[in-house]
């Protein structure tokens, strides 16, 4: 049986990613090491916000902390295998 997020459409995948990454921003201290651990200023950030490696690496944070994951997942209404199926259909 298909989930409804195994094969979101292009758009929705987006959607969902911006909206992680949204998630992940809106606090000060995780933005801060957002910016630490990829090594971009917020300038370039936005610049490269749309380019599938950028999504990728947003989202591969999140991913790689669970209590983050969880809380993303809760907070945007979705469930976290939503976010990493996200995460394999971003730039396919």
């Amino acid at each position: 049986m298909s989930t409804p997020y195994s094969n979101p459409s292009h758009e929705e995948t987006i959607a969902l990613a911006l909206n992680v990454v949204a998630w992940a921003l809106s606090d000060q201290t995780r933005a801060e090491r957002i910016l630490s651990l990829t090594g971009l200023d917020p300038q370039t950030l936005r610049e490269r916000l749309t380019q599938p490696a950028t999504l990728r690496a947003l989202l591969d944070f999140v991913l790689d902390h669970e209590p983050d994951l969880l809380a993303c997942a809760r907070d945007i209404g979705v469930k976290p295998e939503e976010i990493a199926a996200a995460r394999r259909n971003i730039g396919r």
